[in-house]
């Protein structure tokens, strides 16, 4: 049986394993040599975003309304780095990708074009973390943490010492998102632990409906907390700037964290 259900137009191997790219139906995506989608592109509306859980990873923006410095670990297809290239003329961008070929297909594929704001690193997100959270504290105020291969998350982030690093690479008011794997539930249960013990429970997941995603949002000791009412507002005007499901996240925010929730929002 054919592994996809639309039309390979690029296919090539690294170190690492298998890229293909795939088209059906105006959507470009590409894989690790498995069914799961690591990025997608519309042909007609490149700069919108395609997969739901890159969509869930942009709820950061329910509690935070710009960011100067951001950090992404994992570019992919560089859906998120295009995203807020795109939406924030005024923001610099760190990103680092592991495949120095996925850093290509990104550009030659996926449009993500050379930009004087972003940075794009050849180095393993984890490492690149802890080398650099005793200079660079402080620097961000975005960190997106979206790194898989083929196997599932990436083994150099799935470590306590990834986050504590990542919280002294954050701004006091800065905010870390992260994709994990619902069906990884011994990873993803651990990451959740330690991001909770790293940010002093200040941590919010978000389940992506009908997929297995899970997003995490963890916030620095420096972030206000919100009233709900301001937030139900945002979401609504959220959805109208981006065309992105704002009031779901915040409705699935507040089903799913009934009692974590309580360190973001006012008494």
């Amino acid at each position: 049986m054919y592994k996809y259900d639309g039309l390979v137009i690029y296919q090539n191997h690294d170190d690492e394993g298998i890229l293909e790219i795939v088209e059906q139906n105006g959507i470009r995506s590409l894989h690790f040599g498995s069914h799961s989608r690591q990025s997608s592109l519309s042909l007609k509306d490149p700069e919108g975003l395609q997969l739901p859980y890159t969509r869930a990873m942009t709820s950061w923006l329910l509690f935070k309304e710009t960011v100067n410095n951001a950090l992404i670990i994992g570019l992919g297809g560089g859906s998120l780095a295009r995203h807020l290239l795109y939406h924030f003329p005024e923001c610099r961008l760190r990103a680092v990708e592991y495949r120095a070929s996925v850093v290509k297909i990104a550009r030659s594929h996926f449009g993500l074009s050379l930009d004087s704001r972003l940075k794009v690193i050849v180095d393993d997100g984890g490492s690149y973390v802890r080398q650099h959270a005793q200079t660079s504290a402080g620097q961000y105020g975005l960190i997106l943490v979206d790194a898989f291969d083929s196997e599932g998350l990436a083994e150099s982030i799935a470590s306590i010492a990834f986050f504590d690093a990542c919280k002294i690479l954050l701004e006091p008011n800065g905010i870390l998102v992260i994709n994990l794997w619902g069906t990884e539930k011994k990873v993803s249960g651990s990451c959740l632990q330690w991001l909770e013990q790293v940010f002093n429970e200040k941590v919010l997941i978000l389940p992506v409906r009908n997929r297995g995603n899970l997003i995490a949002v963890a916030f620095n000791q420096g972030v206000p907390r919100f009233d709900m009412k301001a937030l139900k507002a945002r979401a609504i005007e959220l959805e109208q700037q981006y065309q992105i499901e704002f009031p779901k996240f915040l409705k699935d925010f507040n089903k799913h964290n009934s009692y974590s929730i309580q360190a973001v929002l006012t008494k």
